[in-house]
């Protein structure tokens, strides 16, 4: 059984990769919508590595 870390890890690389491919799929992004996903990114990054450290402990 799948602990509630483990959903939430699964979660966030979840809509981490459709992110990724949301953003490499479309060719005319503004500069802008590039930036404000990237920013989502690096959030969803920086939360799964929390809760990888978490899982860890």
């Amino acid at each position: 059984m799948m602990s509630k870390i483990e959903k939430a890890i699964e979660y966030y690389f979840f809509k981490s990769n459709e992110l990724k491919e949301f953003v490499n799929s479309n060719n005319n992004l503004s500069i802008e919508k590039i930036i404000e996903c990237g920013e989502e990114l690096a959030i969803l990054e920086h939360k799964i590595t929390a809760l990888e450290v978490a899982k860890e402990n």
